[in-house]
């Protein structure tokens, strides 16, 4: 039973549409693959579509890879790395790197749409926030470029090679900077795989590349499915693979990598628990888990879903998240108001919806924002679980959609042992005025990020990776060019 009986009767204000221009989205009707600097046709002629989640619409019909196409785009890539970019100095590599950050910024307004309309996202958050960082991963790793002996990985560190990477559909265009900026700067070449529900942003970095004469094969990108993917996996041309995606998956793929040579790092799935102590301000704290939660409509891996509050302040604080949650603005993700857009695809709508049922069914306490979704579209609207325990299947499984579990503690100890019970181990967050309280936990919390007094909040010189069922090795920071340096 759905009981909204503790939301605020102050609804959401009124405000007029402010739309984006799609327009300014640049996209071709159909796109092939990007092998050897080159948009080419697939070898057996196959496509699927790209949707936009907000209308179901087609937005763009897409190459689907083959083994055979993954093996000429392996091979660019090892010509390229041969004969040019392994010979081509650090402050060489630097400048390409520098030019495609620019680039990405001269386009920033039309990258910003093209996310959105293939992903689902706000407009703000692909505006604000995944553009401008991912400009900024390219800076960030440009100026390491010719200072790969200063990185602590000995005084002359090595390329691995050719780098397979795969990359998920919830930072379609952040995740191709976070693998390609290091990996290049290192000294590799790439192949990329795009996720198939989300492939537009990488193609227009595509034509980014193009336009900052990156030379042929450095980087080839190659659109299609899982066994496209896993045609990349099992290459014996590919020296690294790197992959940002789900644990089913992750673990997959450590099984294929594990009789190679290849090097892998894996980043999955996570269960963030976001804890909350009777000191923290909760004006703060209220934001702070909007935005852990709802961000990119919980489409997110390090996601604060689990969230751990203080016995004595609980009700205070559920009331006033409550009130907050109502007033999210839900709909077109082009309209600069929208807090909240659609969720990427059917079949992840479908699986939150299930996930959402069983927590019902388990008997914890839901509560729906009660904004009016659009008739066309996937749509989910912002839901909070209270009255959760741990048993259920909305504390231990990740939903990877807007929706959060709220669970009480009454001692720091009884909060770090809910917030360890997971098989997760990727990110959590600690609210509290007392820095040595919030110190004391985050020692001894497992996980491999921890943030204290915000929630997701990224910087490329800062590393973000997991532990446990959240896979190994860290992406950004000096630390992101290990996996990519023979040490």
């Amino acid at each position: 039973m759905t009981d909204n009986s503790l939301t605020s009767e102050l609804g959401a204000l009124g405000y007029d549409a402010a739309l984006e221009s799609a327009s300014l989205a640049r996209l071709q009707p159909s796109y092939g693959l990007f092998i050897d600097g080159q948009f080419t046709e697939p070898s057996r002629h196959q496509q699927f579509t790209s949707i936009n989640p907000a209308t179901e619409e087609t937005i763009a019909t897409v190459a689907m890879a083959s083994s055979s196409d993954v093996d000429v785009a392996v091979a660019s890539a090892r010509r390229a790395y041969n004969k040019v970019w392994s010979k081509t100095s650090g402050a060489e590599r630097a400048k390409y790197l520098y030019r495609i950050a620019r680039l990405i910024q001269e386009r920033s307004r039309e990258l910003a749409v093209v996310e959105t309309l293939d992903n689902g996202k706000p407009i703000r958050e692909t505006r604000d926030i995944d553009v401008p960082l991912a400009a900024a991963y390219f800076f960030y790793y440009a100026g390491w470029a010719d200072k790969l002996e200063y990185a602590g990985y000995g005084p002359n560190p090595q390329p691995v090679g050719v780098a397979g990477q795969i990359i998920p559909w919830n930072f379609p265009l952040l995740m191709a900077a976070w693998k390609l900026a290091p990996a290049l700067a290192a000294g590799n070449t790439c192949v990329l795989k795009p996720a198939e529900t989300t492939p537009l942003s990488a193609l227009i970095l595509a034509e980014i590349l193009q336009q900052a004469g990156l030379p042929e094969g450095v980087v080839n990108i190659v659109t299609g499915d899982g066994t496209t993917g896993a045609a990349l996996v099992d290459h014996p041309g590919v020296d690294k693979i790197a992959f940002t995606g789900s644990t089913e998956v992750g673990r997959l793929i450590q099984e294929r990598v594990a009789p190679t040579s290849k090097r892998l790092t894996l980043e999955l799935g996570g269960k963030g628990a976001n804890i909350v102590f009777d000191d923290a301000p909760i004006d703060e704290v209220i934001e702070g888990i909007i935005d852990g939660i709802f961000y990119n409509q919980g489409h997110v891996c390090c996601a604060g879903s689990r969230l751990l509050v203080q016995e004595s302040v609980a009700d205070e604080v559920l009331r006033r998240l409550l009130r907050r949650v109502d007033q999210l603005r839900v709909g077109n993700p082009m309209d600069k108001n929208t807090d909240v857009g659609a969720i990427n695809s059917a079949a992840q709508l479908e699986r939150i919806r299930e996930l959402s049922n069983w927590g019902e069914q388990e008997g914890a306490t839901r509560y729906t924002s009660s904004c009016d979704l659009p008739a066309k579209g996937y749509w989910f609207a912002p839901t909070v679980f209270a009255n959760v325990a741990q048993s259920h299947r909305i504390a231990r499984e990740e939903i990877f959609g807007p929706v959060l579990s709220v669970l009480t503690f009454r001692t720091p100890e009884e909060a770090i042992a809910k917030a360890n019970n997971s098989k997760y181990g990727l990110a959590c967050g600690v609210w509290s005025e007392k820095g040595s309280r919030t110190l004391w936990v985050a020692q001894r919390l497992r996980a491999g990020v921890i943030w204290a007094n915000t929630y997701n909040k990224f910087d490329p010189t800062s590393p973000f990776g997991g532990v446990r069922e959240s896979g190994f090795g860290r992406e950004g920071g000096r630390h992101g060019l290990e996996a990519y340096l023979d040490v």
